[in-house]
């Protein structure tokens, strides 16, 4: 089997926002009088974002709809993010190899779209060839919808698709839907499993390297 397109996430992967949306969160419930920690944020990372939002609700004491949760958390990532762009090791060499090999990508992202486009305006037109945000799925991460979803768009089959996630909840959704997956942890550990391959950084990826990952797995 050859690699038909290549999947990727955001936050944590290609950027490293999620201190930014660890800020945002410390900064709502502070504002709301509640409680919360550091095992509470880790609880949150990958996750859909009205998902992480109905969490805050119950467990920071957050009396908002989750609805305004989500707004209110976007709103100071965007400002974060706009202000400066944490891109990760060899993120965008990554995907400018894939770009010039001409390797169909998709950014697979829970960020909504307004925080997704922040990232993909820095990048040279045509990067993606297809984008998936948490606003365009009826069920986020660990749900693989956003995965086959991504796959579709491209017309490809999952199973000839490489997924590169740094969390958990991201990994679930694209071996679920059938993906090649690609572990980069980062803010939170991950538990190695039969089909999930290990790398310490994007740096350590290429277009050979994933096209021998899917024939492998093929």
């Amino acid at each position: 089997m050859e690699l038909a397109a290549v999947l990727i996430d955001m936050d944590g992967t290609l950027v490293d926002t999620e201190p930014y949306w660890m800020a945002a969160e410390w900064a709502l419930v502070d504002a709301h009088g509640g409680a919360w920690s550091d095992q509470h944020q880790e609880n949150l990372v990958g996750n859909a974002l009205i998902a992480s939002a109905e969490y805050i609700r119950e467990h920071g004491g957050v009396d908002l709809p989750p609805e305004q949760i989500v707004e209110v958390l976007l709103d100071h990532v965007v400002r974060q993010a706009t202000e400066k762009m944490p891109w990760r090791p060899g993120a965008r060499e990554l995907l400018a190899e894939l770009n010039a090999a001409n390797v169909p990508t998709a950014l697979v992202t829970m960020s909504y779209t307004r925080l997704a486009q922040t990232m993909v305006e820095l990048l040279p037109g045509g990067t993606f060839t297809a984008v998936v945000t948490g606003d365009q799925v009826a069920d986020g991460k660990p749900h693989p919808e956003a995965y086959l979803t991504a796959a579709a768009r491209l017309g490809v089959d999952p199973s000839a698709c490489v997924a590169i996630e740094d969390s958990p909840t991201g990994l679930a959704s694209a071996e679920a839907a059938g993906c090649v997956v690609v572990a980069v942890p980062h803010h939170v550990p991950v538990d190695p499993a039969p089909r999930r391959r290990f790398v310490d950084s994007l740096n350590d990826l290429n277009v050979e390297v994933l096209r021998t990952m899917v024939r492998g797995a093929g």
